[in-house]
């Protein structure tokens, strides 16, 4: 678990008054030209975080109270955002202790990260989480950091992920864990940005972040698309109807009017407009809605605030999941279909050698076995642990079903891959043969089986060599 604490205990008296929304429509929505892809607005137009539903559909679930109030702003708990200038020096995180490295969910292993820029200035979250995000535009991606702390110049962590900053912001089933929420996201995605708080726009121009504790979240299941994964310990300690990954939104009959905090009405605009995904479990905290740390965005900053407490308590009583939509509008105002065909296959490993002395190793970066080395005759290795195919509960394969594999190369590189029989001497059920770069083959998936996925260097130079396996279009 990753867990949170946050918010703060106080009694209250909670009120709903659903009315007239005077938020737009998302037809109505003025356009606001936006460059994707950067350190401001991260993530592709049609990413999650940037997209928008038509016509949602709402399930009846309320968000049960809890231990604390809801929580809306930048605390100890939330994040702080750092982006790399071009000369920044590297920096190598170790883990936290000799006996428990730094581990990384994707290469499902521990072990040192250097990175190759470090901006000045780094400070991770004060609370237990320690979260920190470091933007590097110039390798195009976002690195998330769980319990980063720096002892002496020396940085160490719990745990290290990284998601593409032109890329969606969720992981897919080969990448499944992209950041340092529990949901496999980075907590940049969704996160009320500094330079958004006071921007004189009447909404956020993306979904936001949102986490539930204990009560809120469904054990069963722990979470649904487009989050690949959920909180460990989900399933025994969740007794909630709401999984992670779940969409809330409020409906459009909420009267944002009504609210007398000035921060929670565009916060509520954006809520039923874009909405905010479950990204998280906090402690004791009904919801909590995340700003970046340095915003300013602290609605009891003054002092206790009963008139911002009323207005998260309505909040709370009208937020819904959506569970269907009418379509979804991008974040250039475009409408399109979300793809959800995405990549099942990692090459994560482990890998054996069969033949060749010049063995690849899986490289998170680039999602591909890397042969560092030019040599005469091909390496071929082979992996069959069963961690080729994650098992993403929404997208494990279905028997009969077709898929297409397409093999992405460089230097000679090729790609095999098998599905064996689990018994009968582990007969291949599948067998693609050798792929060469660009090359793609289109089968039925067998059944139950082991996947083996060959991995064969290039001659003569360094070569790489991934896979993509997908459903196939109908």
């Amino acid at each position: 678990m990753r867990g949170r604490r946050n918010g703060r205990a106080i009694a209250s008296i909670v009120f709903v008054v659903l009315g007239v929304s005077s938020a737009p429509t998302p037809a109505a929505l003025p356009v606001k030209p936006i460059v994707w892809g950067t350190a401001r607005n991260p993530f592709a137009a049609t990413s999650p975080w940037n997209s928008r539903p038509v016509a949602p559909v709402f399930g009846q679930d309320v968000i049960p109270t809890s231990d604390y109030l809801p929580y809306v702003g930048e605390n100890e708990f939330s994040v702080p955002v750092f982006v790399v200038n071009e000369k920044d020096p590297p920096v190598t995180i170790d883990g936290v202790s000799a006996q428990q490295g730094l581990f990384d969910p994707d290469e499902e292993r521990t072990h040192s990260v250097t990175l190759p820029r470090w901006p000045a200035g780094v400070a991770s979250a004060a609370g237990s989480d320690g979260h920190a995000e470091i933007v590097d535009p110039y390798l195009g991606v976002v690195h998330s950091f769980w319990q980063l702390r720096n002892s002496g110049g020396h940085w160490t962590a719990a745990l290290y992920a990284w998601s593409p900053l032109a890329g969606r912001g969720w992981g897919d089933p080969a990448h499944y864990d992209q950041g340092a929420r529990a949901t496999g996201v980075p907590s940049i995605g969704g996160l009320i940005r500094t330079h958004e708080v006071d921007d004189g726009d009447t909404l956020y121009r993306h979904a936001l972040a949102l986490s539930l504790t204990f009560n809120g979240l469904s054990p069963d299941p722990t979470y649904i698309f487009p989050a690949t994964s959920a909180d460990t310990g989900a399933a025994t300690g969740n007794s909630g109807r709401i999984p992670e990954g779940a969409l809330l939104m409020l409906p459009a009959t909420f009267d944002v009017q009504q609210l007398a905090t000035p921060e929670l009405r565009k916060v509520a605009t954006t809520l039923e407009v874009y909405g905010a995904y479950v990204v998280d479990r906090n402690v004791g905290t009904p919801y909590f809605i995340y700003a970046e740390i340095g915003s300013g965005l602290r609605l009891h900053k003054h002092g206790w605030n009963n008139a911002a407490a009323a207005d998260l308590e309505k909040i709370r009583l009208a937020l819904r999941q959506v569970v269907s939509t009418g379509g979804w509008i991008d974040g250039d105002g475009k409408p399109f279909t979300p793809d959800r065909r995405l990549n099942i296959l990692s090459m994560r490993g482990p890998w054996r050698v069969e033949s060749g002395n010049a063995p690849g190793r899986f490289e998170t970066w680039k999602q591909a076995v890397v042969f560092p080395q030019a040599a005469s005759t091909p390496t071929v290795q082979l992996s069959d642990s069963g961690r080729a195919i994650a098992g993403t509960a929404w997208a494990v394969p279905v028997e009969g079903a077709a898929y297409r594999l397409t093999c992405i190369a460089t230097g000679g590189a090729k790609l095999r891959f098998q599905i064996r029989a689990k018994d009968h001497g582990g007969k291949a059920r599948y067998d693609s043969g050798e792929l060469v770069d660009g090359q793609s083959t289109t089968f039925a998936w067998p059944g139950d089986g082991i996947a083996v996925t060959y991995a064969i260097s290039g001659v003569g130079q360094v070569s790489s060599v991934r896979g993509v396996l997908v459903p196939a279009p109908h």
